[in-house]
């Protein structure tokens, strides 16, 4: 029987097709990717546009149906428009009819790797896989592809795409097997000329049109009819509920599921219901709520001071002072003072429904009104205290700041030196400060964490990854020096688990970490293992190389050090060409993760490529070569940035009483006697808090 009406239900479908009735289609991501190549000819390319736009016309768009992107390619890739870009016909056509084709190769298998590792990612408005959406690719060509496209192709089919590929005149059967999805009957299409694309349209949208077979009368349902592929069910509106013939609907008592959102009283009627109020309280606009009768505002309560509305009655009460006479009505003035919550810190007077608060001799009232605080003889400003001042009842003493100590006299101060009277344990010199002291170091060291010894390099302490282009126009001799280009800077760095940690990424069409952060803990095994780096070839997938080293490279699980260690993160990008995907994106969210980027282009790298992958200021974290042979050059010039020791290794310690070096130890000692200063006024602060609380037998 089920197999009677199914058959019935594809009648019914030719039926209505040969009758001109519209179908619907379904939801599912669709990708066209088409061929540009300087092959296709100018009138070929207007009727494979003419192609999608009757497509995006066919289809049904929008976030929860079908959403389309558009890609072409030659030699490189241009990404027209994403799944996320359009949600309006419109505006897909718009953008279809502005495309201008590349006119350059045919790389077929680069365009569906792109499809696979970009077009349908979440971060491009594909949905996810969970959801079970279709993913379809149309790809249309005219010839045969420039690379390999079968491992590429399958790899595409595994991660969920459907490929459609229709061949178009010189296009070959077998390179339109190697990409298509099986069976290759219903999924490859080889035409004579771009003229008979349509004949794949019309097979297309029969495969996409589905039925709707609530549009006919004969459905029987009483309420809503809902559309399912080759068939339909029923459905009840709002307050109804679907009897067993699954056809007619009952209303239900809405009031009885206690989700109808009446405060207080819920009325049950045929489909839907209303909301009521108990006695003294009265419904509000949102129909639902209850607000009760406010009794006061109707100006006949009596009361004296304050009237308080209740749930249809009031009360009277009185302002603060007062108390409420036996009538409930009227009022009468109260000691304050008396009843001991008056709050006054030494002395408390009434007044008729008040009072206010007064101090004791030798003290003030504060602001707050209630407190009192103590006559402060230092602000008379006759103490004569070379450094502070310290009031105290009926008099004043004088305090030194910390570091000094009080002369005789207990007025003047002199200054403790620290250096001499503590040991240090300064590696290099010890430079007292008033109460404390500081270790400094040549011009040229830094002082290591522990605030005494110096650091041989001022930011050895870094994770450092080296992103190298390993695509095929660098070539193996250039692709050697490269590898000299890093051991270069690696000689420069102090390379330990705790020092400098330095990871190793290559990249052409895939990439591929060589060297995870922290695998090498010596200058040698590092070095060893960047020799030993087998060169790729292939592709220029700049931006690809930019993702891979945000997410697996510096994270802990690829030996990063925690974010909370606060260690500089590093990243050298090194390219010769202009890469083949988008950069922008991955560029910015490295740097946003706090990385520091520096660009190095060699022959024919993108100096604005190189501009956006820099980090700011961005003429000293970019660099570009003619050619290979003067890489060791921009190799110093990193080192100065990466390390500021002289790449000798050669320590050079100035002359402390050197001119610049007196004017440096000056302003570092100024800064740090501001910065004293600073904490002097707030602990000044902290003493005078302290002495107004002092217990009164103790002032």
């Amino acid at each position: 029987m089920d197999g009677i009406q199914a058959a019935k239900r594809r009648q019914i479908k030719i039926r209505d097709r040969k009758e001109g009735k519209k179908c619907t289609t379904g939801p599912m991501d669709l990708l066209f990717i088409i061929d540009s190549s300087r092959s296709v000819r100018p009138f070929e390319f207007e009727l494979m546009r003419n192609f999608v736009i009757d497509m995006i016309n066919f289809l049904n768009v929008g976030p929860a149906a079908g959403r389309v992107a558009l890609i072409q390619y030659s030699s490189q890739i241009q990404n027209v428009f994403s799944f996320k870009t359009f949600q309006k016909k419109a505006d897909m056509i718009k953008s279809v009819k502005e495309v201008i084709p590349l006119a350059q190769g045919t790389m077929t298998g680069l365009a569906i790797q792109y499809a696979m590792n970009v077009a349908f990612t979440e971060e491009q408005g594909a949905r996810p896989l969970a959801q079970k959406i279709p993913r379809v690719a149309i790809i249309i060509t005219d010839g045969m592809p420039q690379d390999r496209v079968t491992e590429v192709a399958a790899e595409a089919r595994e991660s969920g795409i459907e490929i459609y590929a229709v061949g178009v005149q010189r296009a070959e059967i077998s390179s339109l097997r190697a990409m298509a999805s099986l069976p290759h009957e219903e999924h490859v299409f080889l035409v004579e000329n771009f003229d008979l694309i349509d004949q794949f349209a019309k097979t297309f949208k029969d495969k996409l049109c589905s039925q709707d077979l609530c549009a006919s009368e004969s459905h029987g349902c009483e309420h809503i009819c809902v559309t399912t592929p080759e068939s339909f069910h029923c459905a009840c509106r709002e307050g109804y509920v679907l009897n067993p013939d699954k056809k007619t609907c009952t209303a239900i008592d809405l009031c009885s599921h206690g989700d109808h959102d009446c405060e207080q009283i819920c009325i049950s009627s045929p489909g839907s219901y209303k909301c009521s109020c108990r006695e003294g309280f009265r419904l509000n606009p949102d129909k639902k709520t209850c607000s009760a009768v406010n009794l006061c505002a109707l100006g006949a309560h009596g009361c004296e001071h304050i009237c308080v509305s209740t749930p249809g009655s009031y009360r009277c009460r009185c302002r603060s002072g007062y108390t409420l006479n036996q009538d409930k009505k009227t009022c009468s003035a109260v000691d304050l003072c008396a009843l001991g919550d008056h709050g006054c810190e030494h002395i408390c007077v009434s007044t008729p429904g008040s009072y206010k608060c007064r101090c004791q001799p030798g003290y003030t009232l504060n602001q707050d009104k209630k407190t009192c605080s103590m006559v402060n003889y230092c602000s008379f400003g006759n103490h004569s205290c070379q450094h502070e001042c310290v009031s105290i009842l009926n008099g004043y003493y004088c305090t030194c700041r910390d570091g000094f100590e009080l002369h005789d006299d207990g007025k003047t101060c002199k200054v403790v030196d620290m250096c001499n009277t503590v040991e240090h344990g300064c590696e290099f010199k010890c430079v007292s400060t008033p109460g404390s002291y500081f270790c400094i170091c040549p011009p040229g060291r830094q002082l290591n964490e522990d605030g005494k010894t110096c650091n041989r390099c001022s930011k050895a302490n870094i994770d450092l990854a080296f992103v190298i282009d390993g695509s095929k126009s660098v070539r193996p001799e250039n692709f050697e020096l490269v590898k000299k280009f890093v051991n270069n800077i690696v000689d420069a760095l102090d390379i330990s688990s705790q020092g400098t940690r330095v990871a190793l990424v290559q990249y052409s069409s895939q990439v591929r970490t060589e060297i995870p952060l922290g695998t090498h803990t010596t200058t040698a095994a590092l070095k060893k293992a960047v020799n030993n780096v087998v060169y790729m070839e292939k592709g220029t997938m700049t931006g690809l190389a930019l993702k891979h080293m945000v997410e697996n490279v510096f994270t802990e699980a690829g030996g990063a050090r925690p974010g909370s260690q606060s260690q500089p993160r590093v990243g050298v990008v090194f390219t010769d060409g202009r890469s083949q995907d988008s950069i922008s994106e991955w560029a910015k969210k490295a740097k946003d993760a706090g990385i520091t980027m520096y660009a190095v282009g060699v022959g024919k790298a993108v100096e604005d490529e190189l501009r956006e992958i820099a980090s700011e200021p961005v003429d000293q974290h970019f660099f570009y070569a003619s050619d290979f042979s003067i890489i060791d050059q921009i190799a110093e010039n990193l080192k100065v940035n990466i390390c500021e020791e002289e790449v000798t290794g050669q320590e050079t310690i100035k002359d402390p009483c050197a001119c610049e070096t007196l004017v440096a130890f000056q302003q570092d000692t100024l800064s740090l006697l501001e910065e004293f200063s600073q904490k002097l006024a707030q602990m000044t602060g902290r003493l005078d808090d302290l002495e107004n609380r002092l217990p009164k037998a103790v002032k």
